[in-house]
Order: C-alpha cells, then sequence, then structure tokens
C-alpha cells in the first residue's frame, strides 16, 4: 500500500529547479510504494508498444484532457485534483527494472517510458526514478522511447544520447497547442509550447531522435494549429510525428468539460459539437481502433492536412516510422572441450 510522506520533497527547490516552471498553487501530498511489478503490458491494438514503465501514479501537468485521470480511482483517490495533488512514487522501480532486464526470459524489446503519466513530471527532479531506470537500460542495452511534455528530459540528455548510439532511444515531446495561453488553460503544469521545442532542439543537436507527439487533437479547438506544429517540429529536428484524437474515458470526460468550459466559456459549446461531429455524434469511444481516431468528413480533412504538411516537411508518419527493435542477441559461447578442441 502506498505510505503518506509527511514531508514531501520539493521539486521547486532541487538543483533541477531550472528545467522546471513555477511551482503551481495546488497543495501537493506524496505517496511512497514499493511496486511488485514496474513493467506494464499493453495488449491494445491502438497503443504501438508493447512495455511500458510508469514510476509515478498521477501526475503534476495537470492536463485537462488526460485519458489517465480515471487510473487513480483505483487507489480510492478522485479522477479530478486528486490526480494532480496526490502522487504516488514507485520508489523500488529502477531495481525492479534491472531485476527484469536481468532475465533470461527477457528479450530486449523497446521500453516506454510513460504510456500512462508522464515520466519526467516535477517530482522526477527530487526522485530520478526516470534517470536511473534509464542507466538500468544503458547497462542492459536494452532500447527506450520517452514519451514527455517536460523541459527536464534535458537533464538526461547525456544518458539518452549514450542509448541513441547503442541499443536505440528515441524522445517524443508532446505538444498539442501552438499559443502558449492556450496551452496555460489546459495544460496548467506543462513548460510553454516555445519551451518544449526548444528542449526538442536541444536533444536533436546531441544527437537524440526526437519527434513530435501532436496529441491530443481536439476539433475545434487546435485542428488549425496542425500545420505551424509540424513546421516548428521539423526546424527543431524532428523526424517523425503522430497524432491522436482526444480520448475521455470514464471520469476523464467530466473533468475536461469543467475545465474547457471555465478556460474557453465562449468556444466550449462549439468544442464539444465538433467532437461528437467527428465520434458518430458521441464525446467518447472507448471501443478498440475508435478510441484515439475520428471519423467523417471533418476528421478526414483534419488528417490529411496532417499528411500534407508531414509530406512535405519530410516528418515520418504511421506505418513510415521504422519502430526500435531489439538488437540481435549475442552469439551462444563456444563449447570447448578439456583438450581446448
Amino acid at each position: 500500500m502506498p505510505r503518506p510522506v509527511s514531508n514531501p520533497p520539493n521539486p521547486w527547490e532541487s538543483t533541477a529547479v531550472e528545467w522546471l516552471e513555477p511551482p503551481p498553487p495546488a497543495r501537493l501530498e506524496v505517496y511512497e510504494e514499493r511496486a511488485r511489478e514496474i513493467l506494464a503490458t499493453n495488449e491494445s491494438p491502438d497503443i504501438p508498444f508493447r512495455w511500458s514503465l510508469n514510476p509515478y501514479r498521477g501526475c503534476q501537468h495537470g492536463c485537462a484532457y488526460c485519458y489517465a485521470r480515471p487510473t487513480h480511482q483505483y487507489l480510492s483517490f478522485g479522477a479530478g485534483t486528486d490526480f494532480e495533488r496526490r502522487i504516488v512514487v514507485k520508489t523500488n522501480a529502477p531495481e525492479l527494472l534491472r531485476r527484469k532486464l536481468a532475465s533470461h526470459s527477457w528479450r530486449r524489446e523497446p521500453i516506454h517510458f510513460s504510456g500512462v503519466t508522464d515520466p519526467y513530471q516535477p517530482l522526477e527532479a527530487c526522485y530520478e526514478l526516470t534517470r536511473r531506470s534509464l542507466e538500468a537500460c544503458l547497462a542492459g542495452r536494452n532500447p527506450v522511447v520517452v514519451v514527455t511534455k517536460a523541459a527536464l528530459v534535458l537533464r538526461d540528455a547525456d544518458l539518452l544520447a549514450a542509448l541513441a548510439r547503442g541499443p536505440g532511444a528515441q524522445v517524443i515531446l508532446s505538444i498539442p497547442f501552438a499559443a502558449a495561453d492556450v496551452a496555460r488553460r489546459l495544460e496548467p503544469g506543462v513548460a510553454s509550447p516555445a519551451r518544449r521545442f526548444l528542449t526538442m532542439r536541444a536533444l536533436a543537436a546531441r544527437g537524440i531522435p526526437v519527434g513530435l507527439s501532436l496529441s491530443p487533437l481536439i476539433p475545434g479547438l487546435n485542428e488549425s494549429d496542425v500545420p505551424a506544429l509540424l513546421r516548428r517540429a521539423a526546424e527543431a529536428g524532428a523526424k517523425a510525428a503522430f497524432c491522436a484524437l482526444v480520448h475521455l474515458p470514464g471520469e476523464a470526460l467530466a473533468v475536461f468539460q469543467e475545465r474547457l468550459k471555465e478556460a474557453f466559456p465562449a468556444r466550449a459549446a462549439h468544442v464539444l459539437a465538433a467532437i461528437r461531429d467527428v465520434r458518430g455524434g458521441a464525446l467518447s469511444d472507448d471501443r478498440f481502433h475508435a478510441r484515439m481516431r475520428g471519423r467523417g468528413p471533418r476528421w478526414d480533412a483534419t488528417m490529411r492536412l496532417f499528411a500534407v504538411h508531414c509530406r512535405r516537411l519530410g516528418l515520418a508518419t504511421g506505418e513510415d516510422l521504422e519502430p526500435l527493435r531489439p538488437p540481435d542477441p549475442p552469439p551462444p559461447p563456444i563449447q570447448r572441450t578439456l583438450f581446448g578442441e
């Protein structure tokens, strides 16, 4: 069971504060736990990876649209403010990962850092669980993919560059909005879009393959941002891009609706109508193959816009993306006789 920390560390007073934005006003509660497993197995056909690592439950970024919010209810916490204020830290994540990578059954498959919550949210500046997990992957020569919104990822450029030169590494920056004021209203705990692009550029300069996640696409809100975001990503050194429709399972829908109306009272009804337009009249769809993509003329037009600009900028997409593959296993040792033959 998670154990509450009476005096949780303050990431804004750490040595890594230079990578972070100003602290949010919300009171933070930190819970530490000793996890039993650290790698989650994905079986959804909508997610293009098998293994993911999440050192934290809940996320201080507080994105209004986060599809992971309902997972906090498994801990008897709420999907709203609890999700971003009551954070569970898996303190033994690096040790569990080293044990897994050393097992004979492990095939050195790519590990995705995230999948549920951001591995570089502010508490990472104190706990360094993601960094120590990357060190484990480097020692075990295991490829990684990092998906994050945080400029803090730049702290670990040394490890990511070494992984990129060896078993393989990719960093995907999630930047769904071009305007800083729009981003701040829906992503209150995240670095500005400009800062994320600067982070992308700095990582690319270190030889680390970088890409853009233009997700979530929210019809009626950020469709028009697609050309500018792709252009800025290409200028920052990105070689690939992908996007996904906003996915609002369970209580995530109620949180999104409430915060959308608070952030954009004059536009909220239009945005919700646009989401219904690409979801056959619904605001959410939990079926496989439909959760993160839309249908209908509006969605098709947005996907054509995305594809045209990716081709123009030379950005790989979808099936054109070359997945990370585990390196060939080492050859078996040569069996020798007592006489050295």
